[in-house]
């Protein structure tokens, strides 16, 4: 269910409290540490060889289970002789669970699939997501996101790209009492959870795509500058052009919006050594390119292929569809959630969860915009069209 946020005074905390404090009644308190011989949920997952959500689901008596997957756990539960406690079980069902989530990607695309995901997942939990938007990328517009996410009275948070991959926001949520899981990080920052993609192997498996196509004359659209990201897929696309000879490229600027791959790409179609393909750090900016082509009155895939990243709806609403990175930006949401409610509930009973870094498998998708170039298809290359295509990249 979605709650919106109340009115509140803003009023300055204290940035001394602990990672570990946990919030009650407007003060922050330490959370008793449980006992050395006193079984807990980990322990009974562990033991049983899977997620603490699945031995919740067990405990709370809830249907999606796998019959084989119940027995294991509740044999294990009996073993342990693990009882959980009435905080514990209010959590497993998430009923007094209010998940924050600052949000603040430029991407309409990614950004809703992303709130897709994170909605469903709350709802199938019975948790209420708290929504605050983040109104720029500076400290003032962090600040301000946080306060407001703090003032609702959040459990937890969940933070997307780019704020994800600020320190500042998540040590304020910690010195709040409130954990966080961040999203999208395009590296492993090791002091908080995340859910994210191999982007630099992703852009390294797409350029070869285009490499095997036999595209020599390249250009690349980079991501916002200040996203971990983008450097990640820049430098993938580097790395597989590093591995072949005689390429021409050349790269424009972008910020992961439509509106900049626009003029990004009027400047990488301006160049005297006019590209073959275009790879775009996002659906959205390749959507731009697509635009831009069709205005010049270039077809696409013949006179111009062009890829993408991220794969969201927008990807299969152009013309031609688009070839792209598939993130499943969706079940990484929800991903995210779970992470959540596992944090919250070892910090509820006693415990100092350790971050997860959680990498999701991508996968490349070939539609009708990509296609060997046109000198290729003079020498009796056939083209890549049809229906969509999912190849899995090579290891």
């Amino acid at each position: 269910m979605l709650s919106p946020l109340p009115a509140f005074t803003f009023a300055p905390k204290s940035r001394c409290a602990a990672s570990s404090a946990v919030a009650t009644g407007g003060q922050v308190r330490k959370p008793n540490r449980r006992s050395r011989t006193k079984v807990t949920i980990d322990d009974v997952a562990q033991r049983a060889g899977v997620s603490a959500m699945t031995v919740s689901r067990v405990v709370n008596a809830e249907k999606n289970v796998h019959p084989a997957t119940r027995e294991l756990v509740l044999s294990v539960v009996r073993e342990l002789n693990y009882a959980p406690n009435l905080a514990a079980r209010s959590l497993a069902k998430a009923d007094d669970v209010r998940v924050g989530l600052i949000y603040g990607n430029p991407s309409g695309g990614y950004l809703s699939e992303f709130l897709v995901g994170a909605l469903d997942e709350c709802t199938s939990r019975g948790a209420q997501l708290v929504l605050v938007k983040s109104l720029g990328l500076d400290a003032e517009s962090a600040e301000d996101a946080v306060q407001r996410l703090i003032a609702g009275g959040v459990t937890g948070a969940v933070l997307t790209s780019p704020l994800g991959e600020s320190k500042y926001v998540s040590d304020r949520l910690a010195a709040a009492g409130v954990p966080s899981v961040a999203v999208a990080t395009g590296r492993f920052r090791g002091d908080v959870s995340c859910v994210r993609l191999d982007d630099r192997r992703a852009a390294y498996d797409m350029t070869r795509l285009l490499l095997d196509l036999g595209h020599r004359r390249i250009g690349f659209i980079k991501g916002h500058p200040s996203q971990a990201a983008s450097t990640e897929r820049l430098a993938g696309f580097e790395a597989a052009i590093a591995e072949t000879s005689g390429c021409e490229v050349t790269v424009a600027q972008g910020y992961f919006t439509f509106q900049s791959g626009l003029p990004a790409a009027e400047e990488l179609l301006d160049n005297p050594s006019v590209p073959t393909a275009i790879f775009a750090s996002n659906d959205d900016m390749a959507a731009a390119v697509i635009s831009v082509a069709h205005r010049r009155f270039l077809d696409v895939p013949k006179d111009l292929t062009v890829v993408g990243f991220d794969d969201t709806a927008v990807a299969t609403t152009l013309w031609p569809a688009l070839t792209t990175v598939r993130q499943p930006v969706a079940a990484m949401a929800a991903m995210a959630i779970e992470l959540l409610l596992q944090d919250i509930r070892s910090i509820r009973e006693g415990e100092t969860p350790p971050p997860i870094d959680r990498v999701v498998e991508h996968t490349l998708v070939q539609r009708n915009s990509s296609a060997p170039p046109r000198v290729a298809h003079r020498r009796g290359v056939a083209a890549v069209a049809g229906a969509a295509t999912v190849r899995q990249p090579s290891r």
